[in-house]
C-alpha cells in the first residue's frame, strides 16, 4: 500500500510536469507556425515588387530612385527575412511600406501608368498581401506574447527553465516608419 502510494506521490508531479512541458512546446511551435505564415506572405510580394517595379520602369519619365529605393528594400527584407533577424525585419517592413506608399503616390502622375491593367493589378496583389502580412503579423505577435507569458508563469518557469525554453521576439515597426505617408508631400515633387 505504501509503495502505490508513493507511487502515486511520485506520478502526479511527473504527469503535471509533462502537461507544462507539452503546452510549452505547442506554443513553441505556434509561434514557428505563425511566423511561417508571414515568412510565405513576404515571399510572395518579393517575387511581386520587381513585376511592379519593370512596369512602372517602362514608363521612362518615372522616378528612377524611388524604384532603386523599393528594390533595395526589397532584397534588405529579404536577407532579414533569411536570417531570422525579426528585430530588424520589423525596421524594414516599414520603411518599405513608406516607400511603396510613396511608389503608389508618384504613380498618380502618370496617368497611363494609372491605367495599365497590369500596373493595377500588381498594385491591388500588392496591397492584398500588406493587408495579410499585417493580419499575420498581429497573430504572430499574439503567439508570441502567449509563449513569453507562459515560460514567465509559476510554475511554468521552472520547466522552462529546465528545459531551455527561450522568449519569442515580436516583430514591431518602428514608430517613424508607421506613418501615415505625406501624400501632399510627394505630390510637390
Amino acid at each position: 500500500m505504501k509503495l502505490i502510494l508513493f507511487l502515486l506521490l511520485l506520478a502526479l508531479p511527473l504527469s503535471y510536469a509533462a502537461l507544462l512541458y507539452n503546452a510549452l512546446v505547442g506554443l513553441k511551435h505556434q509561434v514557428g507556425k505563425c511566423w511561417a505564415n508571414i515568412d510565405v506572405l513576404l515571399k510572395q510580394r518579393h517575387d511581386e515588387l520587381p513585376k511592379l517595379v519593370e512596369v512602372c520602369r517602362q514608363y521612362a519619365q518615372f522616378e528612377q530612385t524611388t524604384l532603386i529605393k523599393v528594390m533595395e528594400a526589397r532584397a534588405a527584407i529579404s536577407e532579414a527575412a533569411r536570417a531570422g533577424n525579426i528585430g530588424r525585419l520589423g525596421e524594414l517592413e516599414g520603411g518599405l511600406a513608406g516607400l511603396l506608399g510613396q511608389l503608389f503616390a508618384v504613380a498618380e502622375a502618370y496617368p497611363e501608368l494609372k491605367a495599365d491593367q497590369q500596373f493595377s493589378h500588381l498594385a491591388q496583389r500588392i496591397s492584398q498581401l500588406e493587408d495579410n502580412i499585417a493580419d499575420r503579423r498581429e497573430l504572430y505577435n499574439e503567439a508570441v506574447n502567449l509563449n513569453n507569458v507562459r515560460i514567465e508563469q509559476f510554475p511554468d518557469v521552472f520547466v522552462a527553465r529546465l528545459f531551455g525554453f527561450r522568449p519569442a521576439t515580436p516583430l514591431r515597426f518602428a514608430a517613424a516608419e508607421t506613418r501615415d505617408v505625406d501624400l501632399t508631400a510627394l505630390f510637390q515633387r
